[in-house]
């Protein structure tokens, strides 16, 4: 688990090149803001999460396939991950903050994810 990367991960660099190509000016990992989001945009108080599908538990195929040994761990490991997930968004949005979470299965899929993109940041 510790080769798992958080930060720079392919999805997440695809992203960026996406907002980058659209002008759009963001800052990384928000250290102060709940979750430390991917990316943010300070003045427009947005933030975009880049959750890798397996951590994440997304719906996708690959999202739903657990590990063939240590089933018990994985599966509280995995609540535990959706938890904070949901926790995380709850509170930046009481904080006033607008979210978007984009799947790593979506990033394959570049014309969806620029309009959501900018659809997103144009709000």
């Amino acid at each position: 688990m510790s080769e798992n990367k958080g930060k720079d991960t392919s999805p997440e660099l695809f992203v960026r090149k996406l907002i980058s190509l659209q002008k759009f000016r963001y800052s990384l990992h928000g250290k102060g803001l709940p979750g430390r989001p991917d990316i943010v945009f300070l003045k427009r108080k947005k933030v975009i999460f880049i959750n890798g599908c397996f951590w994440h538990r997304h719906t996708c195929k690959k999202g739903r396939s657990i590990p063939a040994t240590r089933k018990k761990f994985w599966k509280q490991k995995f609540k535990r991950t959706i938890e904070r997930d949901k926790q995380n968004l709850k509170a930046l949005k009481k904080l006033g903050w607008k979210v978007l979470v984009i799947w790593e299965c979506q990033t394959k899929k570049s014309e969806k994810i620029v309009d959501k993109i900018s659809t997103f940041l144009k709000k």
